[in-house]
């Protein structure tokens, strides 16, 4: 069930309207209905995988319990690394086990020995890496003594089910969205009207940026032998909105049906296209994941304590195990390679916490040396996502070879139009609500009431009006 469907159009107010009257005087009840309709919302992708869901929360569940009453240290590492081992076991057979035995075979085969492997050819469970890394936080933090076990069982599923995030994020902790499933919210309006602002942005954002450049995107990178080093480029620039619109307007469509149920959750973007440098590039992409890796991954690891070479490889491990982490192919390892790559110059010369503030933040136009910055950054990001689009290492290479040749100046065959305006306003309403949680939380915000709903309309008829081919949301294949 696609947020930009028909079918989501009427499970969101079924659902609300049943949340805020039936379960309005009952705390447990609330938290049944939210375990209900998030398992029929994920059933309705393939009911086939609702025990794996299951399987995961009781495993998780049972271990956070266990946990409270073991006393011994080493037994409370068993119980640890059980967890880990059957949350990273569940990744490691339906995302990564044709992919390991594939290259395995090969290595062997280079070698001048045959060996034949039967590869599984599993569907890849959808959403399978946000929510196995949602229940291994809540374990860890357990075991740190972070969070108390959680006891209501109803509570827990909920909190791993939950259905606004649960396909794609943002990835939540336990020590901040479980204690919001422990108390009775009461509707607040202006809140709900807040969440339907995000959502509406979002989906401009998904149907008229990411689902319109998604077009031009594919034509490119489904054929790039058909192409010149000009049309790759406004490619790969179509493919560098689509993937920004596309997931994080899912983020938005997200926090703002979750604000519907008086719940908040985590900013998983703050204009991550406006950063200064690829440092502040990942303090502003995909935020959920970047701080879980940081937080369970490079901190343990010693993070930015100890000698320049443990700094370098510690960074070079956070951005490999990132780029493996969306996809079982070289490509993914190649993209989270050359971000690693970005980030060694600042690392080494210890600015890589230089731009923490928003820019230009009070001002209305960036300084000259500000806009270089920003266009800087962008193009190495853009030239990055080449790899993360492409089919094979070999594919990227020959469309950035391209890229940089002289047909890059020999004019394109692909015509944008009305799409380089779209992405124009879109980028010009960002940069003015660069300040907000979102662009458009403060919009028109001490203007008359009809000139604010008159951009409500505007948007929602642009959603209605120019819609390019329906897509699937990027980040469900992660």
């Amino acid at each position: 069930m696609f947020f930009n469907s028909l079918d989501f159009a009427w499970f969101l107010p079924l659902v609300f309207t049943i949340y805020w009257l039936v379960g309005n005087w009952d705390l447990r009840l609330r938290n049944l209905l939210i375990v209900v309709a998030s398992y029929y919302f994920y059933g309705c992708w393939d009911p086939r995988f609702l025990g794996l869901i299951v399987f995961s929360t009781l495993v998780d569940y049972l271990i956070g319990n266990g946990l409270k009453g073991e006393g011994d240290p080493f037994g409370r590492k068993c119980l640890l690394w059980l967890s880990i081992l059957v949350n990273l076991g569940l990744l490691g057979v339906f995302k990564y086990y044709d992919f390991f035995l594939d290259n395995f075979t090969a290595a062997f085969s280079f070698l001048g020995y045959q060996i034949k492997g039967n590869t599984l050819n599993i569907i890849l469970p959808v959403g399978i890496s946000f929510y196995t890394f949602q229940t291994l936080s809540y374990t860890i933090d357990v075991y740190r003594r972070k969070l108390e076990p959680v006891q209501d069982f109803l509570a827990y599923a909920a909190y791993v089910s939950f259905f606004p995030q649960l396909v794609a994020g943002p990835i939540e902790r336990a020590t901040h969205l479980i204690p919001q499933f422990k108390k009775l919210h009461k509707f607040d309006y202006d809140r709900a009207i807040d969440g339907l602002r995000q959502i509406l942005w979002g989906l401009f954002k998904k149907i008229v940026i990411a689902d319109n450049c998604a077009h031009f995107a594919n034509k490119v990178f489904n054929n790039p032998d058909d192409f010149n080093g000009a049309s790759i480029a406004l490619g790969v620039l179509a493919f560098t909105f689509q993937i920004y619109g596309d997931f994080s307007g899912y983020s938005d469509i997200a926090i703002g049906t979750s604000r519907l149920f008086g719940f908040d959750l985590k900013k998983n973007f703050a204009f991550p296209y406006f950063a200064r440098d690829i440092a502040e590039f990942w303090r502003r992409w995909h935020i959920s994941l970047s701080t879980w890796f940081r937080d369970y991954l490079y901190i343990p690891l010693g993070g930015s304590r100890g000698s320049k070479w443990q700094q370098i490889r510690n960074v070079f491990i956070i951005f490999l195990v990132s780029g493996f982490w969306h996809g079982a192919n070289w490509t993914f390892v190649a993209w989270g390679l050359l971000h690693a790559i970005y980030f060694l110059p600042l690392l080494l010369g210890g600015r890589n916490r230089n731009n923490l503030d928003v820019v230009a933040a009070d001002r209305y136009l960036p300084s000259p040396w500000e806009l270089l910055q920003m266009l800087t950054t962008f193009t190495l990001v853009s030239l990055a996502w080449v790899f993360f689009r492409a089919e094979t290492v070999a594919d990227a290479l020959g469309m950035l070879g391209k890229v940089f040749s002289l047909s890059l100046f020999e004019g394109s065959s692909l015509i944008p139009g009305r799409l380089s305006i779209a992405v124009g306003i879109f980028l010009l309403i960002e940069w003015i609500g660069r300040r907000e949680e979102y662009a458009i939380a403060a919009t028109f915000r001490n203007w008359p009431r009809v000139i604010r709903w008159a951009f409500y309309l505007l948007l929602a008829s642009a959603i209605l009006i120019y819609q390019g081919p329906k897509q699937g949301f990027i980040y469900f294949q992660f």
